[in-house]
């Protein structure tokens, strides 16, 4: 963003057009926007959690199904719901990762008219780091709801399976 079309659309004022108050009245909108930044992220956290408690639930509810020896059926839409959820997981990561994406590229943006940037610096040096490059804590999250995903679709097939294997291909004799 930081061509001059995306200037002209972030940045509307100079400061003899704004007035004194410019120079403060930025600082303050940045901070305001820094803000709404962590609170997309404190979001994708929370919403992560709740996600990941449902899909932890949900595996626990296969044990507690086999331990009882209830009918193995039951177990096929707890894992269809797993996988549900475990797909709605990876697009509301994906959706909130997009929107921090954008967010801080308004941020560095923003940087530009200030005396220090700090978000760029950091992002910067972030990619320059022993590993050469930051990987978003989202990106992780992704793989934990991909595992849980794999494992309630590995559910659905073994029940299948199991009554493919007891009722000589759900044949019953």
């Amino acid at each position: 963003m930081s061509d001059n079309l995306g200037e002209q659309l972030l940045i509307h004022h100079t400061k003899d057009s704004y007035g004194d108050t410019f120079s403060g009245d930025l600082l303050e909108q940045y901070k305001l926007y820094v803000q709404s930044a962590d609170n997309v992220s404190a979001r994708r956290v929370s919403s992560g959690r709740y996600l990941l408690a449902v899909n932890v639930a949900l595996v626990a509810s296969y044990g507690l199904q086999l331990a009882t020896i209830g009918p193995v059926l039951l177990l096929l839409p707890v894992a269809v719901v797993g996988i549900l959820v475990s797909l709605l997981s990876h697009q509301i990561i994906k959706s909130h990762r997009n929107l921090v994406d954008v967010k801080f590229k308004v941020i560095h943006e923003l940087e530009q008219h200030l005396p220090v940037a700090l978000y760029t610096y950091e992002r910067r040096l972030a990619n320059e780091g022993p590993s050469k490059r930051y990987q978003p804590i989202s990106e992780i999250e992704q793989w934990v709801h991909l595992v849980f995903g794999v494992l309630h679709a590995v559910a659905v097939v073994a029940i299948f399976l199991f009554f493919a294997i007891t009722f000589d291909g759900f044949q019953i004799k």
